[in-house]
């Protein structure tokens, strides 16, 4: 057997022992359907042996096979992809909630990187990367022709060291954006209160979210007690996560029924989660927050709420993929990302290119004050003075004016909406 028939023989071998290991077989192959499988595997084979030895530039065996891997999984859809040993753990770390980089999430669209979110607190976020941005080029070159595993591969780099990417921002001119790598450390839980409601942030589904929730519904109701009117759940810019922590979260709030479905390629394949009795906010009433960059997990929980009907959903429509990732080692060859499956809400929508619409739809805009065109009494010439401490109570009402103008809109429709709810149901208690 000549050399170039042996090389053959085992790629046909190796691809044949992958496809049968990934994709289940319900059903013995025709010897048809064998024929023509082997027939384009020894396609496959003059390919690697043309590429190999008359390619402009020397490649070795190990890149053109993991170029026509890649290619095969990320011909499938975006999200599919062939993860090399370094790039493997470099997930695996990510999923702990530390790692290096820009700090965004990012998929692939007409060629060009397009941005699902970036990640709070992180050197993209700051230097004012937005949902659905499409970055065309790194370091001026265009990242057209290059698969997103390369695209990300250029982005990352030493920590402290600088890169730049163009930036095209709806119809806008391209423009350029100098970005410092560092270390992401991502802090998937944050809370704060405002006049009386909890405010709870999830940036990102890792391995801390759910005891960093469990941690700020705690804190927040020990410190209000009584005087607590609900929580505002923000997954706005939100890119997902873990499957588990988007089901435990879910699970937190709700006292029953279904949260999300994975239905695959074959009955046989769907999988049902289910909550546990116990709310953990005692049915206090809960707004979440929406917006096109949450994404995957976001929606899973985001869906469930609004279907069980435990949640009010505010803001715009979420990005839409409802598509799960199986990730499966390749014993001493890294990984390999594969849709499995779709995600469907308790009501049996799917999630896919539709996302979770808003019961309420706020677009994103900010509150500004404005100089004059508002008259009271107090503007006249010559009106009687407030005693001192109504004076002293106008002031206090000033400063808590300035404090929500730092707020955005969004949320502060929240705070609006929660405040309503809770003045309306004292009125149902007197």
């Amino acid at each position: 057997m000549t050399t170039q028939l042996f090389l053959r023989s085992l790629m046909v071998i190796a691809i044949a022992s992958i496809i049968g290991f990934v994709l289940p077989t319900p059903q013995k192959a025709s010897a048809q359907d064998n024929e023509e499988a082997y027939r384009q595997l020894s396609l496959f084979g003059d390919v690697f042996e043309r590429v190999r030895n008359e390619y402009v530039e020397e490649k070795s065996d190990k890149e053109i096979i993991e170029a026509a891997i890649n290619g095969m999984l990320t011909a499938l859809d975006p999200h599919s992809g062939y993860l090399p040993d370094d790039n493997f753990e470099a997930m695996q770390v990510q999923t702990r909630g530390r790692f290096g980089g820009l700090g965004i999430e990012v998929t692939m669209e007409k060629g060009f990187v397009k941005v699902v979110s970036p990640i709070d607190d992180t050197p993209a976020s700051e230097a004012g990367i937005q949902p659905e941005d499409f970055i065309i080029a790194i370091d001026g070159d265009s990242v057209l022709g290059k698969t997103l595993s390369d695209a990300v591969d250029v982005l990352r780099g030493p920590i402290g060291s600088e890169v730049t990417i163009t930036v095209q921002r709806g119809q806008d001119e391209p423009f350029d954006v100098v970005i410092i790598r560092d270390e992401i450390k991502i802090r998937s839980v944050r809370h704060e209160v405002y006049d009386n409601v909890g405010y709870i942030r999830i940036t990102t589904f890792s391995e801390q979210t759910t005891p960093g929730l469990m941690n700020a519904i705690d804190t927040i109701s020990k410190e209000q007690g009584a005087d607590l009117k609900g929580f505002i759940l923000d997954l706005r810019n939100n890119p997902g996560g873990l499957l588990s922590e988007a089901i435990s979260v879910s699970d937190a709030f709700l006292e029953g029924g279904e949260i999300v479905s994975t239905r695959g390629r074959e009955d046989s394949q769907t999988q049902h989660a289910y909550a546990r009795p116990g709310d953990i906010a005692r049915g206090m009433p809960l707004i979440v927050l929406i917006n096109s960059g949450s994404a995957s997990a976001s929606e899973i929980v985001a869906g469930a709420l609004k279907d069980h009907k435990r949640a009010i959903l505010m803001g715009t429509r979420s990005f839409g993929k409802g598509s799960v990732q199986s990730i499966i080692p390749m014993p001493g060859h890294g990984a390999i990302r594969l849709t499995t499956a779709r995600y469907y809400t308790p009501s049996g929508v799917s999630i896919q290119a539709k996302g979770i619409s808003p019961d309420i739809e706020v677009e994103l805009a900010r509150i500004e004050t404005l100089d004059g065109g508002r008259y009271r009494e107090e503007d006249l010439d010559g009106a009687l003075d407030s005693n001192a401490e109504e004076a002293k109570d106008d002031e206090s009402a000033k400063e808590d004016e300035v404090d929500i103008t730092k707020i955005d809109f969004q949320l502060a429709r929240a705070i609006d909406l929660l405040q309503g709810l809770s003045v309306f149901g004292s009125l149902n208690t007197n």
